[in-house]
């Protein structure tokens, strides 16, 4: 039996649990979460940030680059995220003093009159395929003067002071849209790199008609033909809020693993969150809801829900109730905006709280 956890204080991070004003409607309808009703209703609201439709970056990852003071926690709403050098650090890389950008293989599609970014996830681009891709890009880009560091071959990281200060668009941010508004562009003219557009272009030519491609394509999967570039920024020292983090995504994990913290994977339930006996501001990051948030497919999104409430919230709910948990805070993000509420104990007995979870979504 888990021991008790007075002193403990969950985070959790939820991105894409938060649907937009528009498909609100489709998203909350017939969903069961009642641990997650009563949680909301009782809570006491931290932080809501309101964001805008064209920011480059995603919620979720200016939350995290806040609370590690990667950038500054007094903007929340600025639409800053330089984490390329974290997950340089998470893929086993050492960033160094240098500016990093993160660079993703992916497939673009030509639609009737534009190109539309595909969800990198949905190439299920396999590690020997990229390894092969990446071999062919290297020399072009090595060549160009550009420094490549690629600890894994789906993810490579790009330094190079021709980039001067060129933002780009979190490909989460992109996916299923027009690209033209999201491609990479200076920061403070707006206009866009010679330098990057002929690596780009190079990259490109060399993946077309290539056999790993071909192949692809032979068994009815697209074709990686493009890359992509986001996050761009330099290594900061940052301090962490949390004793211990668990997480998947590679900028939170490099965040925690640069300020000194333990980085886990996340557990698969609070049951064995619990059975660690964790201690301390522990922050787990879960995402089951960005692939059917972006393709749009509520029944899956829905169902993604129910699981959360079964494995994490009724049981945190439980264990809030019984004293075992001293505190839980949930950051739920949408593609714009992020809500962050607090639970303890006592807040649970407030029922005159009546906020409900449809209240949360970001207009």
């Amino acid at each position: 039996m888990p021991g008790i956890m007075h002193a403990t204080r969950l985070q959790l991070l939820l991105p894409f649990a938060l649907p937009s004003a528009a498909d609100a409607a489709t998203a909350l309808y017939k969903l069961a979460i009642p641990a997650l009703e009563r949680l909301v209703a009782r809570a006491t609201l931290v932080e809501r940030v309101i964001g805008e439709d064209f920011q480059r970056t995603l919620p979720h990852e200016r939350w995290v680059a806040r609370q590690f003071g990667a950038v500054s926690p007094t903007q929340p709403a600025a639409d800053e995220a330089p984490l390329a050098p974290y997950m340089l650090r998470a893929d086993g890389g050492e960033p160094g003093e240098a500016t990093w950008a993160c660079i993703e293989p992916v497939h673009v599609r030509i639609a009737h009159d534009h190109l539309v970014l595909i969800d990198p996830q949905a190439l299920d681009l396999q590690d020997d395929e990229a390894a092969t891709l990446l071999a062919v890009a290297r020399p072009l880009i090595e060549e160009l003067g550009v420094r490549i560091e690629a600890p894994k071959p789906s993810r490579w990281y790009l330094s190079s002071d021709g980039f001067g200060s060129l933002a780009g668009a979190s490909p989460l941010r992109a996916s299923g849209r027009n690209i033209e508004i999201w491609l990479p562009h200076e920061a403070h003219t707006g206009e866009r790199s010679r330098a990057w557009m002929k690596l780009q272009n190079e990259v490109q030519m060399a993946w077309f008609e290539h056999p790993v491609n071909e192949a692809r394509e032979a068994r009815g999967l697209p074709a990686v033909n493009s890359i992509w570039f986001h996050a761009q920024g330099v290594a900061q020292p940052v301090t962490s809020p949390f004793t211990r983090v668990m997480s998947n995504a590679a900028a939170t994990r490099g965040l925690a693993l640069s300020a000194g913290v333990k980085a886990d994977a996340p557990p698969a339930s609070y049951a064995a969150f619990a059975a660690a006996s964790p201690e301390g501001d522990m922050l787990v990051e879960i995402d089951p809801f960005s692939a059917p948030y972006i393709e749009q497919d509520w029944a899956r999104w829905n169902h993604a829900f129910a699981a959360l409430e079964a494995d994490w919230l009724a049981p945190a709910l439980d264990a809030l109730q019984s004293g075992e948990l001293g505190e839980l805070g949930l950051t739920l993000c949408g593609d714009t905006g992020s809500v962050t509420l607090a639970v303890t104990r006592g807040d649970l007995r407030k029922f005159w709280r009546r906020r409900v979870f449809a209240s949360l979504v970001i207009e």
